[in-house]
């Protein structure tokens, strides 16, 4: 191809290439310097935008390529090309005139193992489960009505403003603090252990930390891959909640966190509850109570409205009345049984008055007898030998009494 040339405005200076000249060579030397040619690399920044074309990044431990593979080359492949894999690419170096950039057009590509940070990760994750660090029992729970919440982010980020968000909306009753951590590049992983310790020294507690950023490559998220960043995640007095880029990025500050969020959207959603709906439970929960605090008292409304109709409570003086009628009807019944009591005894005791006097030996001296007894004593004198001559005796006439002296006993 020829060097490309112009005129010069002056005899003897260097005549001067527009970018479009220079970008125009660059671009005819490249494409036919490089129709076809076979290119090892790791996959990175992988996107599968709607239009079927896949665009990538093609690395190695010393320089990258952008690479991109349209979509009728995509429908020919046998297998999904993954973030951080090993592959041989063949096609095409073209130069984008626009951005100045090359690139490389794929045709094929070709499996060719496990990416170097893809092989560690697989690593670190089969060393540290091996450990526990990624158990079921060692979860802890999230609170239910979270008070305090703490963002282990990028304050500069987007993943921090859509936690805020969707949080804030959702339950504005909770005090998010945000702790600012380095979560990209060199540093990063120590920036986050840090952050999380800090995260354990506010007070008031908080009740849960959320450690988040948006999406990126493997490369880019590298740090939440790192051995201290998941040991401080797995060491966590607090329930800590993952939410590290999209829903295709997987990292082992997943597998250690109590809960792995898919985005920092969902974090918050998985986090907080949702006001309208604790407030329509809530709802639900006073209409269950009401109802049958209602049903009793209806119930014991009814039981009074029986109590009020019962004659005691109803007309309460009428007892009363009957009561009183009943205790005179007892009473003149006392009476009348007293009176024929006595009026009975009184026959009675005329009867046996009657008798005692026909028996006493009054009546028997009336009749003309006497009764007869010591003057000191009152036994009746029966025989001669209960008195002696010289002792003074009584005798009871029937009106009167005679004193005598024995002179003359008899036998």
């Amino acid at each position: 191809m020829a060097t490309p040339t112009s005129t010069s405005t002056k005899p003897g200076e260097p005549t001067p290439l527009s970018v479009t000249q220079l970008t125009a060579y660059l671009k005819g030397v490249i494409e036919e310097s490089f129709p076809s040619v076979w290119v090892a690399g790791e996959i990175s920044n992988l996107a599968r935008p709607r239009s079927g074309h896949l665009y990538m990044t093609l690395k190695d431990s010393g320089a990258q390529i952008r690479a991109v593979m349209w979509a009728s080359s995509v429908a020919r492949l046998p297998f999904e090309l993954k973030e951080g894999q090993a592959v041989i690419a063949q096609g095409s170096v073209e130069v984008y005139a626009p951005q100045g950039s090359y690139q490389l057009i794929m045709r094929k590509i070709e499996p060719q193992g496990v990416g170097s940070l893809q092989l560690a990760f697989e690593q670190l994750k089969e060393r540290l489960a091996k450990e526990g660090l990624f158990r079921p029992d060692r979860k802890l729970s999230l609170p239910r009505y979270p008070k305090r919440i703490g963002v282990v982010t990028s304050p500069s980020g987007a993943a921090v403003r859509d936690f805020l968000q969707v949080a804030l909306r959702r339950w504005p009753h909770s005090d998010i603090t945000v702790i600012p951590a380095k979560v990209q590049g060199p540093g990063a992983a120590a920036s986050i252990v840090a952050a999380i310790n800090d995260a354990h020294r506010i007070q008031p507690p908080l009740d849960v930390i959320v450690v988040t950023r948006g999406g990126g490559s493997l490369e880019d998220l590298w740090c939440f891959n790192e051995e201290p960043v998941v040991r401080a995640i797995a060491a966590s007095r607090l329930p800590i909640v993952s939410a590290v880029g999209h829903e295709i990025d997987v990292t082992l500050a997943d597998f250690a966190a109590d809960v792995r969020a898919l985005t920092p959207s969902e974090a918050a959603e998985r986090i907080v509850p949702e006001l309208s709906a604790v407030t329509e439970a809530l709802g639900q929960m006073r209409r269950r109570m009401e109802k049958p605090i209602r049903q009793k008292i209806a119930y014991r409304r009814e039981q009074l409205r029986h109590l009020a109709a019962r004659p005691a409570l109803a007309r309460p003086y009428q007892m009363v009345h009957d009561r009183s009628r009943r205790l005179d009807d007892l009473d003149n019944r006392a009476r009348r049984a007293i009176r024929n009591l006595l009026a009975g005894n009184e026959r009675k005791l005329q009867r046996v008055t009657a008798a005692l006097s026909a028996l006493s030996p009054l009546a028997v001296l009336s009749r003309g007898y006497s009764v007869t007894q010591r003057l000191d004593e009152t036994a009746v004198i029966k025989h001669h030998e209960q008195v002696k001559v010289g002792d003074e005796i009584q005798t009871q006439l029937d009106k009167g009494k005679l004193i005598s002296k024995v002179t003359r006993i008899e036998p």
